[in-house]
């Protein structure tokens, strides 16, 4: 059985008359085109290291099968924002292990998005962990909760979002996890 050791998170955006080359134009700026990505859920694996996007880059192989958690969205309407984003949330026993969300939205600001997987990832590690939490409260209001109880560490979010070309040409955002 494999478990990864080490995860980097990389985003990027691509716009192209072809939808499926917007999407490779995107995998280009996230500098994971040359990889055979193969998309998992959301677990993030005990004891799993941060690494940086540039230490991660240096460890892929072209042709190499990779594992990753990945949100992508894309629009070939004029204007139209477009965004997505993987949340991660760390318990603070580096034993057990954490999550991954993915959330891809139209008309959300970056910001917007971002938060929404962060909430989503912490919401599920919060629930698997036991914590009560007001299930209708601020994302604000449940994130000091959750850090409050002293369980859940850590909380991020890595999130692409851009404006549909004005020309109607596809544009791509994604957003990645990736394990090594």
């Amino acid at each position: 059985m494999y478990v990864p050791t080490r995860i980097f998170f990389t985003k990027g955006v691509g716009v192209h008359k072809d939808r499926l080359a917007s999407f490779e134009l995107a995998l280009r700026k996230a500098g994971v085109e040359k990889c055979n990505l193969v998309y998992v859920s959301s677990i993030f694996p005990p004891k799993c290291k941060q690494i940086s996007k540039s230490e991660g880059l240096k460890c892929l192989q072209p042709g190499g099968i990779t594992f990753c958690v990945m949100a992508r969205n894309e629009t070939n309407e004029p204007n139209r924002l477009v965004s997505a984003a993987i949340g991660l949330a760390l318990p603070s026993d580096s034993e057990e292990y954490g999550y991954l969300s993915e959330h891809h939205a139209f008309g959300e600001t970056q910001e917007k998005t971002g938060e929404y997987a962060e909430d989503l990832a912490a919401t599920m590690l919060a629930t698997t962990l036991g914590i009560e939490f007001d299930v209708n409260a601020a994302w604000s209001e449940r994130e000091q909760t959750y850090k409050a109880s002293g369980k859940i560490i850590k909380t991020k979010n890595t999130c692409q979002s851009a404006e549909g070309d004005k020309n109607g040409l596809w544009t791509t955002t994604i957003a990645v996890a990736v394990f090594i």
